[in-house]
């Protein structure tokens, strides 16, 4: 093992890493929209339930095997169960890493290229003749940027390069000093972006859309979408939390970091309902999902906003983009840090190497499915265009396949007394909660990941 693999320096930059891990484009575009469908505040209380039923084990899990294998994710089930099938969870978790990096850096690109022109205070000049009136259809905009062939690759290339840039400076000068930079951030804009949005003609209606808990709208599938919310949202499963709690100090507490991941989580979550319905509902236009509710819905809210208010319409627009660049950027430096370790520690490579490795390859897949938008739009391999493909394997197989693995892991694998000693560190805190976590790990986790995954596999077939 390489002894100079490098280490977080302080407890705030392991729960803000990590934080910045779990925090993404998710929480700002789908789970606003999955509340408004679900019921509400009704929504918000099942999901923040899941969140420490479910998530919150897998989290713990991949604490667990990080820090007492201290290697990459393939490197920990090598040294923890040497010679045994467990190792396809470490293998799934770097597959994962290679293709959620290249497809998410293909939409962090386009956040890039709004959060530019943003900048420059061009969203509002976005417009086309109509008759003789001048019009906007972002919706043309948008869709004749990500079909082009050329445009997007390069701002996938210019994000990738500042995801490599933060990587290849290592553990404590790069992931962790950008963390306790970029999360402040975050939760600043979102802080201003909410006081914005609340001041807005007509915010109150999305506020009771947000907050009204609305019971007739809970449903079984409202129950599954907000179980696999919260699973989905911490990014377990996937390796990129071992690979982070391999450099976590022997004081770092493993139960107290992961709940502070999980509240930074949600509050980003739904403090981002509070930037998006009100907004919206201000200028009366619904909410949807997807790319389509921050390139297309909300640059309508701000070209409007524009006209009445343009220098508010311009602080809100620069503030939003920035707000979904920095939380793309904290999980692509995540998802990028779970090939270099491996590359790094397997390989005998020096960590900018790694990283190069990693951002060329990345580049590279990135650019098959930016195409896929364009060129390539017709090419389909198995009825998912090359972006779809990536995007259906991990989140349908990869993440819950491997969430279940490290669950059963360390739950029925790895000796008990090596899991109270990670959890407990070292018999330092008290040992009264090792029952019901373990109880967690081993049986309610588990099971709720399947019903994810059988909800998931049903879902193609019907």
């Amino acid at each position: 093992m390489n002894s100079d693999r490098g280490s977080f320096a302080s407890q705030l930059g392991v729960i803000l890493a990590s934080a910045g891990s779990a925090v993404g484009l998710g929480n700002i575009w789908r789970f606003p929209t999955e509340v408004g469908q679900g019921g509400g505040a009704a929504f918000i209380l099942i999901y923040m339930a899941f969140i420490f039923l479910f998530a919150m084990p897998v989290m713990l899990s991949e604490f667990v095997i990080g820090r007492s294998a201290r290697r990459n994710a393939i490197g920990a089930f090598q040294q923890l169960s040497p010679g045994k099938p467990w190792i396809m969870a470490g293998i799934m978790g770097v597959l994962g890493g290679f293709l959620v990096l290249s497809f998410y850096s293909v939409v962090a690109g386009w956040t890039l290229n709004y959060t530019i022109q943003s900048a420059a205070g061009q969203l509002q000049g976005l417009q086309t003749m109509d008759n003789g009136q001048q019009t906007t259809d972002f919706a043309q905009v948008f869709n004749a940027f990500v079909s082009d062939p050329w445009k997007p690759i390069v701002y996938l290339a210019a994000f990738l390069l500042l995801t490599h840039l933060v990587v290849a400076r290592g553990i404590q000068h790069g992931i962790e000093h950008y963390s306790k930079l970029m999360m402040p951030m975050l939760l600043v804009i979102i802080v201003l972006l909410v006081g914005f949005s609340l001041t807005m003609p007509g915010a109150k209606d999305g506020i009771r859309f947000l907050l009204k808990p609305n019971l007739n709208a809970v449903t079984s599938d409202v129950v599954l979408s907000a179980m696999g919310q919260a699973f989905f949202s911490l990014s377990v499963g996937i390796g990129c939390l071992i690979t982070y709690s391999s450099y976590f100090s022997k004081e770092t507490r493993l139960v107290k970091s992961a709940m502070n991941v999980c509240i930074i989580d949600t509050m980003v979550a739904v403090l981002s309902g509070f930037i998006i319905f009100p907004t919206v509902f201000s200028v009366g236009i619904a909410p949807d999902a997807g790319p389509g509710l921050v390139f297309i819905t909300l640059p309508n809210v701000f070209l409007l906003t524009f006209s009445k208010m343009p220098l508010v319409g311009y602080a809100f627009s620069l503030l939003f983009y920035v707000l979904l660049l920095l939380a793309a950027l904290t999980s692509s430096i995540s998802m990028h840090e779970i090939c270099t370790a491996f590359i790094s520690e397997h390989f005998s490579k020096s960590r900018r190497t790694a990283a190069t490795i990693v951002t060329v390859v990345c580049l590279v897949l990135g650019s098959f499915c930016s195409l896929s938008f364009g060129p390539w739009q017709d090419v389909t391999i198995f009825g998912h265009g090359i972006f779809g493909l990536f995007d259906f394997t991990v989140t349908t197989f990869l993440m819950p396949l491997g969430g279940l693995l490290m669950t059963l892991f360390v739950g029925w694998y790895l000796d008990r007394r090596l899991v109270e000693q990670q959890l407990t560190n070292d018999g330092a805190l008290s040992v009264r909660l090792m029952r019901p976590l373990l109880f967690l790990i081993r049986w309610v986790a588990p099971i709720g990941i399947l019903v994810i995954f059988f909800n998931e596999i049903i879902g193609i077939f019907i």
